[in-house]
């Protein structure tokens, strides 16, 4: 084994070469101007009139006052299969980060290979030797340019970023199973109206059926009655069917197989959240997606460096020991002692470009996560609005199905009356009830859009994320 130990001329010398060769990373092509502008306050008012603003919870569907909503939501960020599969990824992405920083540290091994041998002699006599050795090897590259602490920074923002990955997948599966849950009751409340306005179009074709009979009225009214009922009875299957759909498929959000769910409160006893108030600059701090785009340009910045330094000389020092003998006897009594330490430099004279045009290819991902940035942001600001907006309107459409729901009954009233006592023909309160019925369902569908809308601007302004930035 050959002893060598780098002189301090010599290890003069090798400075010398590095700093030469330090101005030969790749060049880098300058980012593109940023053209996002933050908006100063939302279109629509957090506050507006007959609303109420609050802070954005972490926890937000137990908001809505009913137990099994959040027992469902629970369940789902547990057991949901994307959300085990996103964070799996962070557990893999968390790995990573320790490859890439293994690679600033010393690497040290051992190696023992006795080795026998039967060989010639210079006279032609054959002979057996016995060689006995251990050797132990360390290496250490010193990251003079930072390309090593750059990987893993790299590696540490992609891990941060699928971090931030698996908070907006849980996000976006809780605001999913809170929106099927509560479009569900939506179905229930409408098909509790079905039944009973289907036993009040019993009633109404019976007393048809009744007046027909002794004279009262024609034959054309008993069957507009009957007709109306089966119409009022084909919606109840129709709405069973789509109960069923709605029960599977929340079932498999919160991981179990298809089947049926527990109920909690009533649609109509649900409580409405506070609209959540906040600028649109404290978006940037709590929308994961937000912040997954943002880490995932640190990662590309920093593996951008890198890729630019591979051009610049590396420097790594080797140190070798370790014991020999040709005798079992002396190798574990009086071995030889045998060492070597290496200093080697390395630089690329030549590569036909390829560094170079990977750092254009990372710097061009670099223009492109910039972009992929902005529009995560302007994506939120549009989100967030249009949800503000939506409840706005909702409730102002709310108010005035209310006063159309009021006069339909109002007008059933008289119609019946009216009916019942000769002056107008079951047309008129047909008519009236076809109006009361439409109200009552566009009613139920409201304060059910009303209570997602909810859901979604919650989901919007990121909502039940609290990692910290």
């Amino acid at each position: 084994m050959r002893r060598s130990v780098l002189r301090p001329t010599a290890l003069a010398s090798v400075l010398t070469v590095a700093l030469v060769l330090a101005g030969c990373a790749a060049t880098v092509t300058p980012p593109p101007a940023s053209t996002l502008q933050t908006p100063a306050a939302w279109r629509t008012p957090a506050a507006g009139p007959g609303q109420h603003a609050g802070p954005v919870e972490q926890q937000w569907w137990q908001a809505f006052g009913d137990p099994v909503l959040s027992t469902l939501v629970t369940q789902a960020l547990e057991h949901n299969g994307d959300v085990r599969v996103a964070r799996a990824r962070v557990a893999q992405y968390r790995a990573l980060v320790g490859v890439a920083g293994a690679g600033q540290k010393p690497v040290v091994s051992v190696d023992t290979a006795p080795t026998r041998a039967r060989q010639l002699s210079s006279a032609g006599v054959p002979y057996v030797t016995n060689i006995y050795q251990a050797e132990f090897q360390a290496s250490y590259e010193v990251d003079l340019w930072g390309r090593l602490a750059a990987a893993t920074d790299a590696a540490t923002a992609t891990y941060q970023a699928e971090q931030a990955n698996a908070d907006a997948v849980a996000l976006s599966i809780a605001a999913t199973v809170a929106t099927g849950y509560l479009n569900l009751r939506g179905l229930d409340a409408q098909l509790a109206l079905t039944e009973a306005t289907l036993k009040l179009r019993e009633q109404s074709r019976d007393l048809a059926k009744r007046q027909f009979d002794v004279g009262y009225s024609s034959r054309l009214e008993w069957l507009q009655a009957q007709a109306e009922y089966q119409t009022t009875a084909e919606t109840i299957p129709q709405l069973k069917r789509q109960i069923f759909e709605q029960e599977n498929a929340l079932s498999i959000l919160v991981g179990g197989n298809p089947g049926p769910v527990a109920r909690g409160v009533e649609l109509t006893a649900l409580q409405s959240p506070a609209v959540p108030e906040g600028l649109p600059s404290e978006l940037l701090r709590r929308r994961p997606d937000i912040a997954r785009a943002e880490y995932n340009l640190v990662a590309i910045n920093a593996n951008l460096q890198a890729t630019r330094d591979q051009l610049l000389p590396s420097f790594k020092l080797t140190a070798v020991g370790g014991i020999q003998s040709l005798k079992m006897h002396d190798f574990l009594n009086a071995p030889t002692r045998l060492w070597h330490l290496t200093g080697a430099l390395a630089a690329p004279i030549f590569d036909g470009g390829r560094v170079q045009s990977q750092t254009d290819s990372v710097a061009a991902q670099r223009d492109q996560g910039i972009v992929a940035y902005e529009s995560a942001v302007r994506n939120a600001f549009a989100e967030t609005d249009n949800g503000l907006g939506a409840i706005a309107r909702l409730k102002e459409q709310a108010v005035q199905n209310d006063a159309r729901r009021a006069t339909a009954a109002q007008t059933l009233r008289i119609a019946h009356n009216r009916y019942r006592n000769g002056y107008a023909s079951y047309l008129e309160e047909l008519d009236a009830q076809r109006t009361l019925y439409s109200a009552d369902v566009g009613s139920l569908q409201l304060r059910t859009r009303i209570l997602t809308a909810s859901v979604d601007l919650y989901r919007a302004m990121g909502g039940g994320w609290s990692a910290g930035r």
